[in-house]
């Protein structure tokens, strides 16, 4: 971590990850994909839905996740091996409890809760048709919430130590079984949405038991209980190297739950209809999340060798990993965005070949591609904040994109110009992100600058 050249050990360490992120995303593309390929629009707009409660529950296995592997990282960099076995136990145990508490009060809630995630009132005309596809997938994706939320502390533990294989090879292991586990148990089985939710569990099942035994098997920090104490000095670090990532999940699940709202009132106004407005912000979404998952799996493959060696006191290597990684993430960015811009409408398409989903959701993710390259400064900056413990200023940028941003702005927009509104959103909120990010990744710098010459003259002092 300290000492391999930084362009090959960031790929060594990115590209497990990337993968890793862009199966996470494919799990909700396969459902969405094979939904799409019943007569009914309703239950294309109700996984949509749904997915934001999903992004929820990963809201909070990052939390825990990313909170005990920023520590666990800067331990292991600082040789501090027992405190890093403490806070992976912490962690893991955590989370898990966190989704049996979801999980728990997500039953005794159900009704509501899908209520609120279709952006359903009274007055909704199409309430009941879309109501019964939320609660049936809904249910199952319940049933998965305290494994969903401890699979993603074993990933970020394990990568985080540097080992990106180990977790590219659960996440990737449940996604397979996910996409052939969707046709037989929605189509062979007659059980149709809640087919896809049950598929998308069993997957992720398979994927925790796997990262599991990635953790026994490899030469990481082992989870055990007798290390489960959680005291709040491992507590506090949880939620300032976690909170980052809570900010930027949690906020992004209730993006699009007031994006629902939004674009259900809106789009019952439209031409287009409720349902396909609703179902074309979701596909729109789900792809414009995949395309991002690279970068995100950039990111955090730069997060482990950022941690190490801001814990060893390697600033310069920090500053080079961020530069190497901004130009090439930034770089792809530029290329993915062409052809994701050129054939829009047929990649919405494959999703719900319905001409008011295409039309509502080719606007808004043409206007996306156009800025997502800046996605790059954004996401690398808030990484590197985060993975140094500078908990503020991550947690600031985190929340910006989906919480300063998009939520006031979706709502002024759509007082504005109704439906076209919404469209435009995220790609406003996009570049204000950008734009906010760039002054705190600066002052960052020039405070690693100002600790490399406080070291210096510490050393000189030492053999003067």
């Amino acid at each position: 971590m300290t000492q391999s050249p930084i362009p090959g050990l960031v790929l060594r360490l990115s590209v497990p990850t990337i993968i890793s992120m862009l199966v996470t995303s494919l799990y909700n593309m396969v459902d969405t994909y094979y939904v799409g390929m019943m007569e009914n629009t309703n239950a294309t707009a109700a996984v949509g839905a749904v997915f934001s409660f999903m992004s929820l529950i990963q809201a909070f296995g990052f939390f825990f996740g990313h909170g005990s592997g920023n520590y666990i990282s800067r331990k292991l960099g600082a040789k501090e091996g027992d405190k890093a076995g403490t806070m992976a136990a912490n962690g893991f145990f955590l989370a898990l409890i966190f989704g049996f508490l979801i999980m728990i009060a997500g039953f005794l809630f159900l009704t509501p809760i899908s209520a609120m995630l279709g952006g359903m009132t009274e007055q909704a005309g199409e309430v009941d048709e879309i109501l019964p596809y939320i609660e049936s997938y809904l249910f199952y994706i319940l049933i998965g919430a305290p494994y969903m939320t401890a699979s993603l502390v074993l990933n970020n533990q394990l990568r985080f130590q540097g080992n990106a294989f180990y977790a590219m090879l659960g996440i990737t292991s449940g996604a397979v079984l996910n996409v052939a586990l969707d046709p037989v148990f929605m189509f062979a089985f007659d059980m149709g949405v809640a087919g896809a939710a049950l598929a998308t569990i069993i997957s992720q099942f398979a994927g925790f038991v796997i990262l599991y035994i990635g953790v026994e098997r490899s030469g990481n920090v082992k989870i055990r209980l007798r290390n489960f104490r959680p005291t709040g000095e491992y507590v506090k670090e949880i939620c300032r190297g976690g909170f980052p990532s809570l900010c930027r999940q949690g906020l992004a699940s209730v993006a699009t739950i007031c994006l629902n709202f939004a674009a259900s009132a809106y789009g019952a106004a439209s031409e287009y209809g409720r349902a396909a407005a609703l179902a074309g912000m979701s596909v729109t979404t789900r792809i414009m999340q995949f395309a991002s998952a690279a970068l995100i799996g950039f990111g955090q493959g730069f997060q482990p060798i950022c941690g190490f060696n801001y814990g060893a006191k390697n600033y310069k290597r920090v500053s080079e990993a961020f530069r190497f990684c901004l130009y090439l993430s930034g770089g792809v960015l530029i290329v993915l965005a062409v052809p994701l811009t050129i054939f829009t409408p047929q990649l919405i398409a494959l999703f719900r070949d319905d001409p008011n989903v295409v039309a509502v959701g080719t606007l808004c993710m043409r206007l996306q591609c156009v800025v997502l390259p800046l996605n790059a400064w954004h996401t690398l900056s808030n990484m590197m904040l985060q993975a140094t413990g500078n908990a503020l200023p991550a947690s600031i940028l985190a929340a910006s994109r989906q919480g300063l941003f998009f939520i006031p702005l979706l709502f002024f927009f759509a007082g504005l110009w109704g439906l076209t509104g919404i469209q435009i959103t995220q790609a406003v909120s996009d570049v204000l992100s950008f734009l906010i990010a760039i002054p705190l990744a600066l002052s960052f710098f020039r405070k690693m600058r100002r600790m490399e010459r406080e070291d210096k003259k510490s050393v000189s002092a030492l053999n003067g």
